[in-house]
């Protein structure tokens, strides 16, 4: 009997990672669960987002449409820089394209998806999985990808506010200078050898960005002090999650004393917020049932 109903758990992500604007990204063990339907009668969804998405896999996959619904359920927060987009746009074009036998491969899904986010960073760790580095190669999306251990622990403190993506996006200079984009090159590399080697030590001191961060920081004031905090208690280092508001630090070792420093912080400065220990997910997006 063909399927007529299917979950797909898909990851949380951390975007850029400091200097790897659009480029570098992480999967964690922090998760959505889209489930989509065939229906008889048409149910409504619950946001544009959904509808975009399943457009995207109709024309993609060069299906008719047919009635459907979609349902979200998990632990992933609304505009905190956590990829909360991809989990509900890859959940809904990777379960239309299940409940269709599969017409598009794992490149088209990472294509469609990409295309509906509009950057391959958060797209591709959420498919794939581990940390990710990616970017637009022509018209191809290029890929290198890295299993990351457990005891590598990713400490994501997330305010109550939000930050939509795109005003921290407008909030971004049109050019840069020369030096500056260099110093992000120069560590966009070292963060990807070293997770790549597993050397993780050279990871301290090389997540400083100079292409969004500072300027992200007017609309998230604590974020440098926030950071700070995680490295006095023991993390590599630290940087805003995609556009904000979360702040992730990452830890071989005192992880809660990491989120305690970095909670304690953000009180300080009037900002409620939560705190979580997390590791890679290594598998990505993955159905259920």
């Amino acid at each position: 009997m063909p399927e007529t109903q299917v979950t797909v758990r898909v990851p949380a992500t951390s975007a850029n990672i400091g200097p790897g604007f659009d480029t570098l990204g992480i999967a964690l063990s922090l998760y959505n669960w889209t489930t989509v339907s065939f229906d008889e009668l048409d149910a409504p969804l619950a946001n544009r987002m959904m509808l975009e998405a399943a457009a995207a896999f109709f024309r993609a996959a060069r299906r008719k449409p047919v009635p459907y619904s979609i349902s979200v359920r998990g632990n992933v927060p609304v505009s905190r820089g956590l990829g909360s987009s991809v989990t509900v746009r890859l959940g809904v074009v990777a379960g239309l394209n299940r409940l269709f036998g599969s017409p598009l491969s794992m490149e088209r899904l990472l294509e469609v998806t990409t295309a509906l986010e509009g950057h391959p960073d958060n797209a591709s760790p959420a498919l794939l999985g581990g940390f990710v580095a990616s970017g637009m190669i022509g018209s191809e999306i290029r890929t290198c990808r890295v299993e990351v251990p457990p005891n590598l622990k990713f400490v994501a403190v997330i305010p109550r506010i939000e930050i939509e993506t795109r005003k921290a996006r407008k909030v971004l200079p049109k050019r840069v200078t020369l030096h500056d984009a260099v110093s992000n090159v120069n560590r966009v590399a070292l963060i990807t050898g070293a997770l790549a080697t597993g050397d993780y030590e050279k990871l301290r001191g090389v997540f400083w960005d100079t292409l969004h961060q500072p300027y992200r920081q007017r609309l998230l004031p604590p974020l440098f002090d926030v950071i700070r905090a995680g490295e006095k208690a023991g993390a590599l280092g630290g940087w805003l999650s995609g556009s904000g508001s979360t702040i992730m630090c990452v830890t071989l070792q005192n992880a809660r004393r990491v989120a305690a420093a970095m909670k304690r912080t953000l009180d300080r400065n009037g900002l409620e917020s939560t705190a979580a220990i997390l590791t890679a997910s290594n598998r990505g997006m993955a159905f259920e049932g």
